[in-house]
């Protein structure tokens, strides 16, 4: 049965590995930064300049939650919602690599790294994603592995 939501969209089908999908880019200001930290990270290097220019990170930085969050807001502005997504199903390999500070521009690229057809579910495949985020220097700020349900055409067919 056809989801009437996404049956114009990308099917697992029609994905295919090595497809790098760009996320755009996001500068991250000062306001960003402590509006995220107030709610949901509150420790001083995110919240105080003073503070945190005598922490470890030199300055304001954005807790590495909200450059994970501004990632997955890239991602589904850029292919999740381009796609016959049915929902994520984790991630493994996070790692923040470098802070994102006070006007720092980050984005990158996602990589699709795995396709395989659920073994429980043959409605659905399953699509594995690899983030590399960088700053404007190029340096990296996020890596990780995603893994996503995609709807298929054809349940139970081949990989």
């Amino acid at each position: 049965m056809t989801n009437p939501v996404t049956k114009d969209r990308r099917h697992f089908e029609d994905l295919a590995i090595g497809e790098v999908i760009d996320l755009g880019h996001i500068t991250v200001s000062k306001a960003m930064i402590i509006t995220f930290a107030t709610e949901f990270d509150p420790f001083p290097f995110h919240l105080d300049e003073t503070a945190a220019k005598a922490s470890l990170l030199g300055g304001l930085a954005a807790s590495g939650w909200q450059t994970g969050g501004l990632g997955l807001r890239m991602l589904v502005d850029s292919f999740l919602s381009t796609i016959a997504s049915a929902g994520g199903l984790g991630f493994s390999d996070l790692k923040w690599k470098n802070p994102v500070m006070v006007n720092d521009t980050i984005g990158g690229t996602v990589t699709i790294v795995d396709l395989r057809r659920s073994g429980s579910h043959p409605q659905w495949g399953i699509v594995t994603l690899e983030f590399d985020m960088r700053n404007q220097k190029g340096a990296s700020v996020l890596s990780m592995r995603l893994a996503n349900l995609v709807d298929t055409r054809t349940p139970g067919a081949g990989t």
